[in-house]
Formats: C-alpha cells, structure tokens, sequence
C-alpha cells in the first residue's frame, strides 16, 4: 500500500535518543506520498540534549515535511474536530505519554493530538521508548494494549543488560505497522 494521500499526525514526545532514527522515517513517510502533519510535546519542542538542539530538530522536522509543528494545546485540539488525521503516529512514545494516555491525562500539545484524533475512531500507532517499560510503566502499557484503535509498532527490549527494563520500538517496522494499521490490524509479533 502506498501512502499517496493519507494524513498522518506524527507526534515526537521525550526519548530523545530516538530522535535520528525517527527523522529519516518521517522523511520515508513524505517520499511515499504522505501528508505529514507534525506534533510535539512541550519537552521535545523546547528542550536542548546531549541527542541534539531543539532548534535544529525543529527546522528539520518541517524542513521534511513542508508545515509547522504543531506544539500547544490549543493548536493540536481542532485536529478531531477538523478531520485533519487519517492516522496518527506516536513515535517515540515516552513512559511519561503512555502514563498519560492510559489515564486520560490531557495537558500536553502531544496527548491533546491524540485525544482529538482519536475521537474519530481513527488509527493511533504507538512506538515505545521508555527505561521503564518492563517496570513502572509496564501496567500502562498493557492498558492501551487493549484499547480499540491503538496499534503498537513491534517492540524489544533496548539493552536487557545494562537497561533490564528498558523497551523501544523497532524502527524497521514503523511503516510496515502504519500499513497494517490504516486497515485495522495489529502487525505480529508486537514483542520480539
């Protein structure tokens, strides 16, 4: 299935480390005919890392996909009620996120993004990217396991010998898992 057209919210939260990797696939994303719409939390739109700049992050960002992030609450709300959303993607999906969604917690321009696109029973695809996902976030996480209209990119653990509890999605499996999920399917094995 090729992308031609589909509108996909993409939305960037904390893991930072992940940053140079999920870049390339929003680029990927753009080359397959996606209109890419880019959302980020307050944290990952503002903060400077040992991973990089905000700034640079930013310009790249909207460099690839030709709009401006979106990074308030107020700018991601009319998402739902606008239709701008086919799919929205999640990645990386902090266990700080997670803990949010899981519990309806609506206070970043990132969860706000997912709730009003998620009012229009519409495709939401998580890419986790926590140290605590076999921990404190692990119940969290097998919330939105559950939930109707959440689908997981496949994930393993980061390094189980110097992070034990550390998850992280595989990247190659990024748009394989949008493709599954635009028709309603959970790409398998989600832990490997």
């Amino acid at each position: 299935m090729e992308l031609n057209g589909i509108n996909i919210g993409f939305t960037l939260t904390g893991s930072f480390c992940t940053f140079k990797k999920v870049i390339p696939k929003i680029k990927e994303l753009k080359e397959l005919g996606a209109n890419i719409l880019p959302i980020m939390s307050y944290n990952s739109y503002s903060l400077d890392t040992k991973f990089g700049n905000a700034k640079d992050f930013i310009e790249e960002i909207e460099g690839i996909t030709e709009n401006k992030i979106i990074h308030t609450i107020q700018g991601a709300e009319p998402i739902g009620p606008k239709g701008l959303t086919d799919i929205m993607v999640v990645a990386p999906c902090s266990g700080n996120t997670i803990a949010k969604l899981a519990n309806s917690i609506i206070d970043t321009p990132a969860v706000m993004a997912i709730k009003s696109h998620l009012r229009n029973q519409r495709p939401l695809v998580i890419g986790i990217s926590t140290n605590d996902g076999l921990s404190g976030s692990a119940e969290n996480i097998g919330k939105l396991l559950n939930r109707k209209n959440y689908y997981f990119v496949p994930f393993t653990q980061d390094n189980p010998i110097t992070k034990p509890t550390s998850l992280v999605f595989k990247f190659d499996y990024l748009i394989p898992t949008i493709k599954e999920a635009l028709d309603n399917k959970q790409l398998q094995p989600v832990i490997g």
